[in-house]
């Protein structure tokens, strides 16, 4: 990946990397080493084969629960890492920065607008990601912490088992911080979802913020263990249910 940056941006991009280069984890997308020359910087990531989940949606629309679940533990891990060991939010957790390889492993990526913290209980109040996946206390201007990112993950988890963004997109930002901070939460369908799985989302999307489980402790949800004894391989439905990329993305800035 190769970025053309304007001088406006030099320290956001310096921040990613430096987040980028710190983490080594196998839930997020490792970034070997970068480059700079003649006003170019290239970024040498690892390179995940079947896109992000964006991608993967578009072709099986809705993702069953026992693969959601399978999905979930290794996100999880992922944000158990960056918040309890790194001190990092992420704070643009969406369906497109969650990436899938053909051999079922997902990882963490983009850490544009990620921020460091000084502890797991510290807080931030820039505002910056995307607007459809922020949590209350983040698109009202609040000060936010690693619950925002449990926010955002209950989001993308509902919308791969309904196949549907449960905000309505298009609307004006306006109409969008209505509906997340004066209405009530979304919800998974009862009748077309397990208790287990209306829990998991029930306890991300809490909107007070200190009633959000953190990753830890949804990691022991028991919709994350109802499925085990099923032989729930990832590498296989992704195989057989997607393509894989076949040409690399340049982001030019």
């Amino acid at each position: 990946m190769q970025l053309i940056f304007q001088e406006n941006i030099r320290k956001q991009m310096a921040d990613e990397l430096k987040i980028s280069m710190s983490t080594q984890c196998q839930y997020v997308v490792t970034c070997y080493q970068c480059f700079y020359v003649n006003g170019i910087v290239s970024i040498a990531m690892e390179y995940m084969d079947y896109g992000s989940l964006v991608d993967f949606l578009k072709t099986v629309r809705t993702i069953p629960e026992a693969y959601l679940a399978a999905i979930c533990k290794q996100v999880l891990k992922g944000l158990i890492y960056l918040h309890h060991e790194k001190h990092i939010i992420h704070r643009d957790l969406k369906p497109s920065n969650i990436l899938i390889n053909h051999r079922g492993e997902i990882k963490i990526s983009d850490f544009g607008v990620s921020a460091i913290i000084a502890s797991s209980s510290a807080q931030r109040d820039t505002f910056t990601g995307t607007f459809s996946y922020m949590a209350p206390e983040r698109i009202s201007g609040q000060k936010h912490g690693c619950p925002s990112d449990i926010w955002s993950l209950g989001l993308v988890m509902l919308e791969c088992a309904t196949g549907n963004f449960p905000y309505l997109l298009g609307d004006s930002f306006y109409d969008l911080l209505e509906a997340v901070v004066d209405r009530p939460p979304p919800s998974a369908p009862p009748e077309k979802h397990s208790p287990e799985f209306c829990s998991f989302i029930s306890a991300c999307m809490q909107k007070n913020a200190t009633d959000r489980s953190s990753a830890q402790i949804l990691l022991a949800h028991p919709f994350l263990s109802m499925y085990d004894g099923l032989d729930v391989d990832l590498a296989d439905y992704f195989t057989s249910a997607g393509s894989p990329l076949i040409t690399f993305d340049f982001l030019a800035l």
